[in-house]
């Protein structure tokens, strides 16, 4: 119909008369302009699919993943994705799966179903977490490697530096080993739900959830968000420092400090703009 061939006719007897009609798979392909009617049989015997591609990105919560999969146009929707016994029957878990879809980029190709997809991102952050549990460092405070995958998507949410992540894996790593609360702000975040709206305040800080870190013991029950293979890696390889505590500089960089009165320095300076 638009005229990349000379002749749909000829295509026709060519495929039958080669014996390769019957052999044409269904789907979507990719022609180009100018090809001839044995280049575009070859492409439809062979199932040289087009690709459509979607990006899953690190940092975003179950929901926020779902959504995308669900709102991409080539993508059928079979799924309630505000129903978490489906989500947690599809993945085989007895938990609400937060995290544990691979952040990355999918091919699909056009009418795929979301649970495909969706399945394989799982399968994908279990080959990538399995592969990096592997890789561990010795003497950390993980019982199994879903601890670390819930460390793993606080550092994801703290740090979008490369250069930090290990530095900021070391002080959460030296917190749990001295019994010392977390106190990161991305926890409470995503306890407090729909209901943040983006004004963290004290009150926050000191309202009782399963999330609040500033409020019990050790790691929160699930991870916070996806989290990528290098925050998965920085977790079960912190740098090995004596930092207890950090503060953000404004400029998307932390400063570190080992004490409390560095600290509240480190506070002083950078959150309320007193350098002396």
């Amino acid at each position: 119909d638009q005229g990349i061939l000379k002749s749909d006719y000829d295509f026709q007897v060519f495929a039958r008369l080669s014996g390769q009609a019957s052999q044409i798979k269904a789907g979507e392909y990719k022609l180009e302009e100018g090809m001839s009617a044995l280049n575009l049989l070859d492409k439809l015997v062979s199932g040289d699919v087009f690709y459509q591609r979607i990006r899953i990105l690190e940092g975003w919560t179950l929901v926020q993943a779902l959504q995308e999969i669900q709102s991409h146009p080539n993508i059928i929707a079979s799924i309630d994705i505000n129903n978490a016994e489906e989500i947690q029957n599809l993945l085989s878990t007895d938990i609400y799966p937060e995290g544990m879809l691979f952040p990355d980029t999918y091919n699909f190709t056009s009418g795929e179903a979301d649970r495909d997809i969706i399945e394989r991102a799982s399968s994908l952050m279990q080959e990538v977490l399995s592969e990096e549990w592997q890789r561990r460092a010795v003497g950390l405070p993980f019982e199994d490697s879903y601890e670390a995958l819930i460390l793993a998507s606080i550092i994801e949410k703290e740090t979008g530096r490369a250069d930090e992540r290990e530095l900021i894996a070391g002080v959460f790593i030296n917190r749990l080993q001295n019994n010392m609360r977390l106190q990161t702000d991305p926890t409470v975040i995503y306890g407090l739900g729909d209901r943040f709206d983006g004004d963290l305040t004290r009150a926050h800080l000191q309202e009782m959830t399963a999330y609040n870190t500033y409020r019990i013991d050790g790691l929160p029950p699930t991870p916070i968000a996806l989290a990528g293979r290098e925050a998965i890696r920085a977790a079960l390889n912190p740098d090995l420092n004596e930092y207890i505590y950090f503060v953000a500089r404004g400029d998307g960089s932390h400063f570190f400090s080992r004490t409390w009165e560095e600290h509240n320095a480190a506070v002083d300076r950078f959150q309320l703009g007193n350098e002396n």
